[in-house]
């Protein structure tokens, strides 16, 4: 990734934070490259759902200044660092089952969740 030197400094390294799997890496890649966008997925936190919070993911056009990043196979995952208190460990993972697929988050952080896996307590 290229950045200029004043976006250098806001930016953290989250490999050691948060995963970005292999499997969501090629599926953010294969939509990336679908709606000609860039292959970067942002994942933030929101107030709601049934268990308090819910993940939001979303393309994302650009790295803002506030945003840790993970890298994986060229794709980048971006969280705002008000999320990235809440999500801080994780792992985000693409799944595919008879039951649809999907992207999961595997929170060690979450006391709780509900059972679409998309909310969570802390």
């Amino acid at each position: 990734m290229v950045v200029d030197g004043a976006t250098r400094a806001y930016l953290h390294d989250m490999n050691e934070t948060i995963d970005l799997t292999s499997s969501a890496a090629a599926r953010v890649a294969a939509i990336a490259a679908k709606q000609a966008k860039p292959a970067i997925l942002r994942l933030s936190v929101e107030g709601g759902g049934c268990s308090g919070f819910q993940y939001k993911f979303g393309l994302a056009e650009t790295v803002e200044a506030d945003d840790s990043v993970a890298v994986r196979d060229g794709v980048r995952l971006v969280v705002d660092s008000v999320s990235l208190d809440l999500v801080q460990g994780a792992a985000v993972d693409y799944v595919e089952s008879l039951g649809g697929s999907a992207f999961k988050v595997t929170n060690p952080n979450a006391a709780s969740g509900c059972g679409c896996g998309s909310s969570f307590s802390v």
